[in-house]
C-alpha cells in the first residue's frame, strides 16, 4: 500500500479499511512512516484507540502509533493519545483469556520504550496488572505474562515498585503456585519490595505465610530464582520466631535455612537496609 493510499484510508475508509492501513504503516521505511506523520496520518489512527471496543482496531492503532514515533521526537503522542489508557481500560473488562493475553503482550512490547515507561506507570497499569493477577489462576500463561511485564516496569522505576507493594499477597501466592518463570518473576518482585523498604515491608511479606514458598524455592527454582529466594530469606532472616516456626513444619526446609544462615555468616549482609 502507498503512502497516499494508507492516508486516504485511514481518513475516508471504512473499519477494515483502517485496520488495514494500520497494519501496512509497520512495514513502511522510516521515510515514508515520517511523510505519513506529516501528512496528518496521526490524528485518525488516535481516533482508532477511542472507537467502539475491537481490540484488532487498537492493536493495530497502537503498533501503527509506535512505528510512527520510532527514531523521533514523536514519543510524546503516545502519551497524549490516551493509548496506554485504553490498554489498561481493556486489561480489566470482560474480554477473553486471549485478548487478555494479547493486551498484556503489547503493554510490555510498549515497556520497551523507556520514555515510555512513566506514561505505563501513571496509567495504572500495576494496579491493574495486580488486580489481573490476583483474579486469575497462578500457573496460567496470563498470569505468567503478567508477572514478566511487572517485572519489568518495578525494575525499571520507583513509583512502579511502591505501587507493587499492595500485590504482596497475590505475589506470594505466585510463588507457591505459578510456574517455574513466574516464580522467578514473583520472588524478584517481593525481594526488590524488601530491598526498598525493609522494615516496611518485611512483616507484610511474612504476615502471607511466604517463609515456606521461598525455602522450597531456594532449593527447586531456577538459577535465578534460588538467588533471589535466598537474598529474600536473608532480609527476613531477623524474625526468627516466625522464621523458626514456619520451618518447624519442614525439616528439609530446616536445613536449607540453616545453609543460608551459614553464607550468611561469610556474605556481607549487604542487602539489608
Amino acid at each position: 500500500m502507498a503512502e497516499v493510499e494508507v492516508v486516504e484510508a485511514l481518513l475516508f475508509g471504512d473499519h477494515e479499511a483502517k485496520i488495514a492501513a494500520a497494519e501496512a504503516v509497520i512495514h513502511l521505511t522510516n521515510k515514508q512512516r515520517h511523510k505519513l506523520a506529516d501528512n496528518g496520518a496521526i490524528p485518525p489512527i488516535v481516533s482508532m484507540l477511542h472507537a467502539p471496543p475491537d481490540f484488532k482496531s487498537l492493536e493495530s492503532a497502537i503498533f501503527a502509533l509506535m512505528s510512527l514515533a520510532y527514531g523521533s521526537e514523536r514519543f510524546s503522542l503516545m502519551a497524549a493519545s490516551g493509548a496506554i489508557r485504553v490498554l489498561n481500560e481493556s486489561l480489566l473488562e470482560n474480554n477473553t483469556t486471549q485478548a487478555k493475553l494479547d493486551i498484556v503482550v503489547t503493554l510490555h512490547n510498549l515497556s520497551t520504550c523507556h520514555q515510555l515507561i512513566p506514561t505505563i506507570v501513571s496509567s495504572s497499569t500495576v494496579s491493574s496488572l495486580i488486580q489481573l493477577i490476583n483474579e486469575s489462576e497462578k500457573s496460567s500463561k496470563l498470569v505468567e505474562k503478567s508477572m514478566g511485564l511487572l517485572d519489568h516496569i518495578v525494575s525499571s522505576s520507583e513509583i512502579g515498585l511502591k505501587e507493587s507493594a499492595i500485590g504482596i499477597r497475590a505475589l506470594v501466592e505466585a510463588v507457591e503456585d505459578g510456574s517455574k518463570t513466574c516464580k522467578e518473576y514473583a520472588v524478584g518482585i517481593l525481594l526488590l519490595i524488601c530491598e526498598s523498604s525493609r522494615e516496611r515491608y518485611r512483616g507484610m511479606i511474612l504476615r502471607e505465610g511466604a517463609i515456606p514458598g521461598l525455602l522450597q524455592l531456594s532449593i527447586d527454582g531456577t538459577h535465578r530464582a534460588k538467588r533471589s529466594a535466598k537474598s529474600l530469606l536473608r532480609l527476613l532472616r531477623d524474625c526468627k520466631k516466625v522464621c523458626r516456626s514456619e520451618m518447624s513444619k519442614n525439616v528439609v526446609l530446616e536445613e536449607v535455612m540453616g545453609e543460608i544462615d551459614r553464607d550468611a555468616l561469610v556474605i556481607p549482609q549487604k542487602t539489608a537496609r
